[in-house]
């Protein structure tokens, strides 16, 4: 049961974080980020954020995860106006990969394939 509540508890501070980075937050350079996921402690003191940034620039990359860590304040402010709880948990943002990490994979079998028709013209890809 408790388990289930915090599922409910991260799907709603994502919800949350979003409207807030889209609407509050002044920076520009956070346009482009995308919040995947939060996943809160049990005692739900603390949320690990996972953001996807469009940007494939390392620096600029680094330089929008500073900017989240520097209003991780302010935004858990603004959580706390939002949501009735006893402690609004700490912020701790993290670079989501795994769209990266998805495209690397599409690209390696892509490759493959392409390798497969160069060796046997005769074949035909499969979807």
């Amino acid at each position: 049961m408790a388990r289930r509540r915090v599922q409910r508890f991260n799907e709603f501070l994502r919800q949350e974080l979003s409207a807030l980075l889209a609407r509050r937050v002044r920076d520009p350079r956070l346009s482009s980020v995308t919040i995947t996921e939060v996943d809160l402690t049990a005692d739900l003191r603390m949320a690990r954020i996972y953001v996807s940034v469009l940007d494939d620039d390392e620096e600029t990359r680094q330089e929008i995860l500073h900017s989240l860590r520097g209003a991780a304040g302010f935004l858990r402010r603004e959580l706390a106006h939002r949501i009735k709880i006893r402690h609004t948990p700490e912020l701790i943002f993290h670079l989501d990969e795994s769209a990266r990490y998805g495209e690397r994979i599409d690209q390696l079998l892509d490759q493959i394939r392409q390798a497969d028709l160069a060796k046997n013209p005769n074949s035909r890809p499969e979807n």
